[in-house]
Parts: C-alpha cells; structure tokens; sequence
C-alpha cells in the first residue's frame, strides 16, 4: 500500500503549529528516510532521518540487552531541549523536537493523539 506523504505532512505540521514548545516533528522509516518532516531551518531532514534511524536502532538493541522488551519511545533531554522519538508501527517513527520548556506532560498527550492520528493514515 502506498504512503500517503501529503497527508502525513498535514498531520505533523498541525502538531507542530498547535503546541508552541514543539520546534519541529517528522516521520522516519527505520531505515532512515523521511516520510514527512516539519523542522527548523537549517535542520537537514536526511540527516536528521539518518540519526533518528541510528536513535531506533540503539534503542531496540538497549531494550533486547537489558530485557526491557519492545522500545515504544526514546527520549534525549539536552540543555537546549528534548528529542521523543515514538513508535508509529512497524516501520515509521514520529520524532518531535522541542523546547527545554515544554510541559512534559501535555507534550506526550499530544504526542500519543498524534502518533494514533499517524496510525490511522499508515494503515
């Protein structure tokens, strides 16, 4: 079944504009490619896909070796913000980037109403 990329845009864009400490989402196959990306300028989305990809991959491997089972999110907190990385499925994952301020909380709500919107679209 063919992805619908254009309506894959739509979904993160509105994520994006509806939360003001989200700074930019995509959706990534596990391999690496980007299906739909809303990010800052100067943020290449390949290269961003790339090392989402490499996030996953790391992720799976740290689940497996310490008996924590399927990875359904990754989360990297730096001094300058966050980086969630969710399953979607089997082969696409939603990354969001945002702010060092952002309500924790209410970002993963908003995240988990994402990814189930995402869900629909790839099924």
């Amino acid at each position: 079944m063919a992805i619908n990329a254009e309506k894959l845009g739509m979904i993160i864009k509105e994520f994006a504009a509806a939360a003001s400490d989200v700074e930019g989402a995509a959706i990534v196959t596990p391999d690496g490619l980007p299906l739909a990306t809303t990010l800052p300028s100067g943020m290449d989305d390949e290269r961003v896909s790339a090392m989402s990809a490499a996030m996953l991959s790391l992720g799976e491997r740290i689940g497996k070796e310490l008996v924590r089972g399927t990875i359904d999110r990754i989360y990297v907190e730096g001094d300058k913000g966050l980086s969630i990385l969710t399953s979607c499925g089997e082969d696409t994952v939603f990354l969001v980037l945002a702010t060092k301020t952002a309500k924790q909380g209410l970002l993963m709500l908003d995240i988990k109403r994402t990814v189930g919107e995402l869900r629909m679209v790839l099924s």
